[in-house]
């Protein structure tokens, strides 16, 4: 037995075995006829998870850092080979596109997220697939396959490892992963590069400290696609003949970073449950472990006499499942969207928590600015299973003495609560119609999963979209 209470020896075949599977699994099933085999539901959510990643990057597109990132990456570019969701549209090279595409998607905390652990397998595999797709020419239906299978095995990975402390955060320890199987399956390579490739990536992951997200070192906003970008790498370094250990993964996750892994999440019901179908969206521009949080202060002021003054309120207790994200004080708009008290108090001044609520006057703002120093934090208890594990309880005390209480036990956006089609549509309708009127009719192209849009080369439905 080792440290982690595990048997080392057999966790580590088993986890060497199930690396082994994914690889051979996913490759055989681009190359054999995967739209064929995954469901129209999966094909749909892929699309959807298409359409609002990319419009998560859009949105992030005027953010002054993003700018001039932007710019950085176009200037030092070699090559224009692909789409740079810059404000305007740029190209660039493969690399610098994922590289400049991830971090906008990672910027204002839109982007879709995995609920069945802390993973956002979106935003590792698809600015890699997207650039990937762009140079080897894939038509929108090979590039729906190869989202689908690409999320599959990064949920698998995240699934193995669950950090329960969440003193690590999941982009760095993750992206590479996903950034590797997304580059491979764009290429058609077969399991033993596939193999190469993600036993590879695994030794190329990065590691940062969450406080990092709630503190607001912007830092964070690059993690993600640094190691989409270190897996794209690893895919191009298989074909030279580098590969990893079998059982590498192992050392990084469990005899490194000291997480026990769960074998079975890596090749349990392969083609049976597809991880995909698994996934949240987001309304709100912020982390979504506060999502539960502001549905419950959108119900407690509810309930206030209208009129309410932020003034009025004399403090706030907040019940929830994450007590230690607590930050009275964020200096960046990064740290607004993971501090619980900003986002109570934006919620109470704006009455809503979307992209206004975090934009960098809202952090000197002396109404949201109060709000948050009459914040109390508590854990909620008990807490709840999942899907009810992520809840939240306000009680708003007024001056005069009097109370009131909102809960919300599940946020919406994940599978047991989902967005309807015209939710997600309205929020990419917000983001993109003035820049990029098209780009809805275009994403509704794709959820349509018709044939003439299945056959559209990806290139020409992303110039169309953007247009």
């Amino acid at each position: 037995m080792s440290a982690t209470g595990i048997d080392e020896a057999g966790a580590r075949a088993a986890v060497a075995e199930g690396i082994r599977r994914l690889a051979q699994w996913s490759a055989t099933l681009r190359a054999h006829g995967a739209a064929a085999q995954i469901p129209q539901t999966s094909l749909r959510r892929a699309a959807r998870v298409i359409g609002d990643n990319l419009a998560a990057a859009l949105a992030a597109s005027p953010e002054p850092e993003v700018r001039r990132v932007h710019a950085q990456l176009v200037q030092r570019g070699t090559g224009a080979d692909c789409t740079l969701l810059a404000d305007p549209i740029a190209r660039s090279d493969r690399f610098s596109a994922a590289l400049a595409n991830g971090i906008a998607g990672s910027w204002c905390e839109l982007d879709e997220g995995y609920r069945l652990a802390p993973c956002h397998a979106g935003l590792y595999t698809l600015p890699a697939l997207w650039a990937e797709a762009e140079v080897a020419g894939l038509t929108v239906g090979e590039t729906l396959v190869c989202a689908v299978l690409a999320y599959e095995v990064t949920a698998r990975f995240a699934r193995c490892w669950v950090f329960p402390q969440m003193t690590l955060h999941p982009h760095p320890q993750t992206a590479a992963i996903g950034g590797a199987i997304a580059t491979v399956l764009a290429r058609g390579a077969d399991a033993a590069l596939t193999h190469a490739a993600l036993t590879s990536a695994v030794t190329l992951i990065t590691v940062g400290g969450y406080e990092h997200a709630l503190h607001g070192a912007l830092v964070r906003n690059v993690w993600a696609a640094v190691g989409t970008v270190n897996g794209m790498r690893a895919a191009d370094w298989a074909e030279c003949g580098l590969a990893g250990l079998p059982d590498g993964a192992y050392d990084v996750f469990t005899t490194l970073l000291g997480q026990a892994p769960q074998p079975a999440a890596l090749g349990e019901g392969l083609g049976e449950q597809w991880a995909i179908d698994s996934g949240y969206h987001k309304l709100h521009a912020c982390c979504q472990s506060t999502h539960s949080a502001v549905e419950a202060m959108q119900t407690a002021c509810a309930q206030l006499p209208a009129g309410t003054a932020a003034g009025q309120i004399e403090s706030i207790v907040l019940e929830t499942h994450r007590p230690q994200m607590s930050n009275p004080r964020p200096q960046t708009t990064l740290a607004a969207r993971f501090s619980f008290e900003h986002v109570l108090a934006t919620v109470q001044v704006h009455g809503h928590a979307g992209a206004d609520a975090f934009a960098a006057h809202t952090l000197d703002d002396p109404a949201i600015a109060a709000l948050r120093t009459r914040t109390r934090l508590v854990p909620y208890q008990p807490l709840p299973p999942r899907p009810l594990d992520r809840p939240a309880r306000v009680t708003l005390t007024l001056s005069n003495g009097e109370r009131v209480t909102g809960e919300c036990l599940s946020a919406r956006g994940g599978p047991d609560r989902p967005f309807d089609a015209a939710q997600i549509r309205a929020k990419a309708h917000g983001i993109t119609a003035q820049r990029h009127p098209r780009f809805v009719a275009g994403v509704d192209a794709l959820e349509s999963l018709q044939t003439t849009a299945l056959e559209t080369p990806w290139s020409v439905w992303l110039a169309r979209a953007l247009g």
